[in-house]
């Protein structure tokens, strides 16, 4: 359940994202809050300016908190994002253990609004294969 506190952040999320398209940028915007509701980073997505597809605002933010903030408060932090995470960043946001997001679109409802960011078909996958071969390098890392 959202509180005010949590909606006055996933504002200024929002913001973010308006105020990305002034830059020629898409409008998705995120920020990294501390439990105390302080804000410690924010982003915005620069996929186009940056030509990276990675340039997401929401995997920006996992990165930088796996970089700068210890595990504890690494998980006592929220994310606040304008858009859903995508499966991209849902990834490094559970990597870089922050505790919780709020987001103000789902993607059912971005897919409505801009029907083109859903029709990514699925990517044909194979395996597992060569279990043998390919357990040697990761035993070997975990042996250590």
């Amino acid at each position: 359940m959202t509180t005010p506190a949590d909606e006055a952040l996933l504002r200024r999320a929002i913001g973010l994202a308006a105020r990305a398209i002034t830059l020629g940028d898409a409008p998705y915007g995120s920020l990294l809050a501390a439990e105390d509701g302080t804000v410690l980073a924010e982003e915005h997505n620069t996929v186009r300016r940056d030509e990276d597809i990675t340039a997401h605002p929401e995997l920006k933010l996992a990165r930088w908190a796996a970089r700068h903030l210890s595990p504890e408060v690494a998980a006592r932090t929220t994310m606040y994002t304008s858009c859903q995470p995508c499966g991209m960043c849902e990834g490094a946001i559970l990597r870089s253990g922050l505790g919780r997001v709020v987001y103000a679109l789902a993607t059912e409802q971005l897919v409505e609004l801009n029907p083109p960011s859903g029709q990514w078909p699925p990517v044909p996958a194979e395996g597992p294969a060569l279990l043998a071969e390919a357990r040697v390098p990761i035993e070997t890392y975990y042996a250590r």
